[in-house]
């Protein structure tokens, strides 16, 4: 097949430091050109990609959500629609948006990588049946069920980047952007009330973020029990999950996957995550970790994860999360799309 893969033009494709659905993208560009596919990747200019790159822009646009430069990028793989025999969007609405208008007879599908929060659905209501939709957990599609979906497609890793590390050192890691939903605070609340050291690392983002960090968690870090490392570069990332017991990850919103669940299992270092979002899904309960719904369960929890095998996680995410599987569950969508009986 001749795919157009449309990535969004606010991060580097992969990124450098923080961008999910950009790291997906190109984990999946890769592995479809070696699977025999065709692939053009729009993206930003400096992206690495073993597909066909095509930018207007050569760096990355910030900050997020201006309509000028994301229109501006989405309209070229629109404008050359009939070249594909598919194309495949991760910009969410305004790809859909394009793909709606565009005119051509070239089938599109929209990979959901965010939540259906009350604007969104209504948004995509008037698109229901624009474009197909693929959802990236059952947790999401659930959320939103009217749209045209094909099935469900786990994102992936770069599992050759994950180093796996059967003996753990003492401390819990928490690895994520700081906001109140990815709730840092109640990860060193837990850290506290067991004794334990933690070990924070990620992004502040200037505003709320940065007050919410200075208020609710900088108090607490005394560069013993509770360590904060900043944004780290990505070698120093694997390290962390390599070495951590257990990845603490207590999220208060309805997150539709969580790669960075995915990303500790895969060094063999199991999960204490809260029963919100995609986390029931990503995360075998007992398994690869423990899935909680209270602060009592999620201490409880962190107390016994020595009962989870290191062997059994890194296993699961190859079996679960390898762009390998990402990618043929993918060209089976596409197929799908493109055969005559599907609507």
């Amino acid at each position: 097949m001749k795919i157009g893969m449309n990535s969004p033009v606010w991060v580097r494709t992969p990124p450098r430091k923080y961008g999910g659905i950009e790291l997906v993208v190109a984990l999946l560009v890769d592995e479809l050109v070696k699977q025999g596919h065709e692939v053009d990747l729009f993206a930003t200019g400096d992206s690495d990609t073993d597909g066909e790159l095509h930018s207007v822009y050569d760096l990355p646009q910030a900050p997020i959500g201006h309509s000028m430069p994301d229109s501006l990028h989405s309209s070229q793989v629109y404008q050359r629609a009939d070249e594909y025999d598919i194309i495949h969007d991760h910009t969410g609405p305004i790809g859909v948006a394009f793909a709606s208008i565009c005119g051509s007879k070239t089938p599109v599908l929209s990979t959901l990588h965010g939540d259906f929060n009350i604007n969104a659905k209504f948004f995509f209501s008037h698109f229901m049946n624009s474009v197909h939709y693929n959802p990236i957990s059952d947790f999401q599609r659930d959320a939103f069920p009217e749209l045209k979906y094909v099935n469900t497609v786990y994102n992936a890793i770069d599992l050759k980047k994950y180093k796996y590390q059967e003996k753990k050192e003492d401390f819990f890691l928490f690895v994520s952007r700081f906001t109140e939903t990815k709730a840092p605070h109640l990860a060193i609340e837990a850290a506290k009330t067991m004794g334990e050291r933690l070990v924070m690392a990620g992004k502040i983002d200037p505003g709320v973020d940065m007050e919410y960090f200075k208020t609710q968690i900088e108090p607490h870090v005394d560069g013993d029990q509770i360590k904060f490392l900043g944004e780290v570069e990505e070698e120093q990332k694997l390290e962390l999950f390599a070495q951590a017991k257990a990845f603490l990850f207590p999220i208060q919103w309805a997150e539709p996957f969580g790669l960075v669940m995915a990303e500790s299992i895969a060094c063999g270092t199991p999960v204490v995550a809260w029963r919100n979002g995609a986390a029931p899904e990503v995360i075998q309960h007992g398994q690869t970790g423990f899935i909680v719904d209270s602060m009592r369960e999620f201490i409880e929890a962190a107390g016994k994860i020595n009962e989870i095998d290191p062997e059994v996680c890194r296993k699961t995410a190859k079996a679960r999360f390898s762009p390998d599987r990402m990618a043929r569950d993918y060209a089976e969508r596409y197929e799908t799309i493109l055969s005559s009986d599907f609507g």
